[in-house]
């Protein structure tokens, strides 16, 4: 028997209740808010509920971007380099015991499978602690001095900070630089001093950095509370500030954001943005934009009002990114963080799964115009329903005047449908619904508004505000495009041509996985209602084999002749990593000699990278000073250096030695000039 017509009548123009955002400081905090007494809870099925229920099937999305483990926020825009971006992102390994993010790094080819290389700029490295958000570049023209090619982090620390700062991350922010030789695999702070200092400013974060090729320069956008400042650099050293731009209508500013690009009449604009708070004027909480001019210092809006690409709740911290096949640059990337500062550690992924991030799919933006101005437009990136898709299946056309079950259930699919209609009230989808359709989060068109309401299931809001995010609809249409990502513990909405999509947590139980489609005050059609899933993009942890900061070798390890009883040692070289280093000069110099090797490990990943330098004596030309990965005692890999004392990288491909058992040793039998190696960061990934 079906159960009656169950789902929550849209709230005209529902007004957001103020919020007050934290910001990207990412502080992790370090226990999950408890909900306030006397709090409303925030559906049917609380968010408490739903965690524990799916706790037995896992919370982690089937085809986004989420965390390996512990806690992420803040996207940093992607760098494309070696014929791949590197994606790094805010990440917080001690949480949720210590506050504090480092920069960890996935790789990706297509935006949509990525692959874990493992934190590459650790907190706590110098005097300054914490990384926050900034911005990777790539220096090829090497303004900065370290080298072609070298990738140059301008990013948010705090300058010095006490003990007591440090335990809260309190201190004062400034700009500082961090640099890579190594294709950005590993970075090392440029210094204790920064680049941009403070100023006497209570926030002074987010640096975003791009090449203004007219003027052979770089600029940056640092978020200074209710202002963005623009300051201009010809080498990420030295800054000058060159203007500013004040909004205080939109709370505490962040992530800022500055690109041009060719809109479809072939007008080229400017866009500016930014994470804002826009709860004050009933707006989102999430990326505000601004078209305008751009003459290398100041940024001039078209319009004073901003536009919003995701009206949802948790679309925070954006960043977009260039297409480097996409020489017409009429299009670009874009992603963000899938979480809320009023509620982030309120999540069943922590607790079931052990982890705490998720980020928004990634997009494919475009400008368009529309009468006399211009918004950006989303759709979910090609690559995606072209490259991952698993089924797909269209369901058909449906005639509803009511409620009508689909013959499908999931908790990970994409959902598209043209729906038309001649006269009604409301028409839409439940979503992750419960077998008696006690429970579901919607999306429809109610009069002049799109809507996504996850009140109506388990959802991170306590307060109860924000359960309905909506966007304009022209009343006197009487059809929609509705393109509907759902994952485990999200959905996002894409409404027509997207130039309005709403992204937002639903935290379902994981028994809830049924579609009703629905009607009310009339019929409507719903045509080529088609199913698309895609395979799992969940990411393989980085392994550490060593970095050789500690007082011995490595678990495990052992050596033989001059390095018996010796270990690691500081180094100070270009392309370190830390303190200390595997040094074979340790024991007696060049005349050392001897093996230090690893404990055995399985071959459980398609790479294993490390960095080297040193003598130039490879293997079969004895002595050699080599590095050699043995399998059953054999090398079947090997690397020497280039006789220098910089470490350079090196990758090793190990497809073909899947689930062997294997250990990497460094051999050293030369005994003459530069008769010694220098190895550090040895890591498996994919």
């Amino acid at each position: 028997m079906t159960a009656p017509l169950a789902f929550p009548r849209p709230t005209r123009r529902l007004r957001r209740t103020a919020a007050i955002v934290i910001g990207a400081l990412a502080v992790a905090a370090l226990i999950p808010v408890a909900a306030p007494p006397g709090a409303a809870t925030a559906a049917p099925a609380a968010a408490s509920a739903a965690s524990e229920s799916a706790a037995s099937e896992g919370n982690r999305a089937q085809y986004h971007f989420t965390v390996p483990d512990h806690w992420k926020n803040d996207p940093q825009r992607p760098l494309y380099v070696n014929g791949a971006f590197n994606y790094y992102y805010l990440y917080n390994g001690d949480y949720d015991q210590k506050v504090g993010t480092a920069w960890r790094l996935a790789t990706t080819t297509d935006n949509v499978m990525f692959a874990d290389q493992g934190v590459v700029a650790d907190k706590g490295t110098n005097a300054n602690y914490d990384l926050w958000s900034g911005s990777a570049v790539l220096d090829s023209a090497n303004t900065a001095g370290y080298g072609a090619d070298a990738i140059i982090m301008l990013v948010t620390q705090m300058d010095h900070p006490t003990p007591a700062q440090i335990a809260n991350a309190s201190g004062p922010q400034a700009q500082f630089l961090w640099y890579s030789t190594d294709g950005g695999l590993n970075f090392q702070p440029a210094g204790d001093t920064p680049v941009i200092a403070n100023g006497g400013r209570t926030d002074f974060r987010d640096p975003k950095v791009i090449w203004d090729a007219d003027r052979g320069r770089w600029v940056a956008l640092i978020a200074e509370g209710q202002k963005i400042g623009f300051y201009t650099s010809p080498n990420l050293t030295d800054w000058t500030r060159a203007s500013e731009y004040v909004n205080t209508g939109l709370g505490t500013l962040e992530c800022p954001d500055l690109f041009q690009i060719t809109a479809d009449d072939g007008t080229s604009r400017w866009v500016m943005g930014i994470s804002a708070n826009g709860y004050a004027t009933d707006e989102p909480n999430t990326y505000a934009y601004w078209t305008g001019t751009f003459d290398g210092s100041t940024f001039v809006p078209d319009v004073t009002a901003p536009q919003w690409l995701d009206h949802g709740f948790d679309w925070y911290g954006a960043v977009t990114w260039a297409d480097p096949a996409n020489a017409a640059n009429d299009s670009r990337f874009a992603m963000a963080w899938m979480n809320n500062w009023s509620y982030p550690h309120v999540t069943p992924n922590w607790p079931a799964d052990g982890f705490n991030g998720t980020d928004s799919i990634v997009r494919e933006i475009s400008l368009k115009r529309y009468g006399t101005g211009y918004s950006l437009v989303s759709q979910p990136v090609a690559a995606l329903e072209e490259d991952h898709a698993t089924s797909v299946r269209n369901l058909g056309t449906f005639a509803v005047n009511g409620q009508l079950p689909l013959d499908y259930e999931g908790s990970a699919y994409q959902l598209e449908a043209d729906i038309s209609w001649a006269d009604l009230d409301n028409v839409g989808l439940q979503l992750r619904a419960s077998a008696d359709d006690s429970r579901h989060a919607d999306v429809g068109v109610f009069d002049d508004f799109a809507y996504l309401n996850r009140g109506g299931t388990g959802n991170p809001d306590a307060s109860g505000q924000k359960l309905e995010s909506q966007v304009p609809f022209d009343p006197a249409a009487k059809n929609v495009h509705l393109r509907i990502l759902v994952d485990r513990t999200t959905v996002e909405v894409f409404v027509n041509d997207g130039r309005y999509v709403m992204s937002s947590e639903v935290f379902a139980d994981a028994a809830d996985t049924g579609i009703n489609l629905f009607t009310s005050g009339g019929a409507a059609t719903f045509s080529d209602v088609t199913i698309t899933e895609f395979a799992s993009v969940a990411q393989r942890p980085a392994r550490v084999l060593a970095d050789f900061e500690g007082t011995t070798w490595g678990a495990g390890w052992t050596a033989t002749g001059s390095f018996a009883g010796q270990g690691p040692s500081g180094y100070t070289a270009p392309g370190t990593v830390g303190s200390q280093v595997l040094n074979s000069y340790v024991g007696g110099g060049d005349a050392a000699t001897g093996t230090i090797t690893s404990a055995p490990f399985t071959i459980d990943r398609s790479s294993l990278r490390f960095l080297i330098g040193g003598g130039a004596h490879p293997l079969g030309v004895e002595p050699a000073t080599s590095v050699n990965l043995l399998v059953n005692g054999q090398p079947v890999r090997t690397a020497t250096g280039t006789n220098d004392g910089a470490l350079r990288p090196v990758t090793w491909d190990l497809t073909d030695l899947a689930g062997q058992s294997a250990q990497l040793q460094v051999l050293d039998d030369a005994t003459g000039a530069w008769g010694h190696l220098v190895v550090d960061q040895a890591v498996l990934s994919d």
